[in-house]
């Protein structure tokens, strides 16, 4: 089953980079699973999302005491107009869009992780960083893939 991997977030905003932080720990592994981190959801991931089988959003939870837990949950198929706002989505806009452009809609799961502070930093702090290390973990276990960086 090809994977589609979109961890979204901006580094230079402390723990909200995490999910791009998760997407860039699988761009290596194996070739059934592509992972692609960028800073935000736009139209034109919908060309790959329609490419695969499943895609996965990872992201960032918003701060809260106590953090959330990991969170990886489907996306049920809904019929929700194609709305962006400016150069951004959600995933179930996006998801609609590749359904309208390529009539296609692969199973499509949400990813969250925790965090704790969002200030201007690259750094995660260290709910993200613990979040972050379970997530590939997690990701890893969910995906039938049992290890190694190289993926072969």
């Amino acid at each position: 089953m090809k994977t589609l991997v979109i961890g979204y977030g901006n580094t230079l905003r402390g723990d909200d980079g995490v999910g791009y932080r998760l997407a860039e720990a699988f761009e290596h592994w194996r070739p059934e699973v592509e992972a692609y981190p960028c800073h935000q959801l736009t139209p034109e991931l919908a060309e790959a999302i329609a490419q695969v089988d499943r895609v996965i959003f990872v992201d960032a939870t918003p701060p809260q005491n106590p953090h959330s837990p990991l969170v990886l949950e489907r996306l049920v198929e809904r019929d929700y107009p194609a709305f962006f706002t400016g150069h951004h989505s959600s995933p179930t806009a996006l998801l609609t869009l590749t359904q309208q452009l390529y009539g296609r809609r692969p199973l499509a799961y949400a990813f969250l992780l925790p965090t704790w502070e969002m200030g201007y930093s690259e750094a995660l702090s260290a709910i993200a960083e613990i979040g972050l290390n379970q997530g590939i973990k997690r990701l890893q276990e969910f995906l039938g893939l049992d290890g190694g960086e190289d993926g072969g």
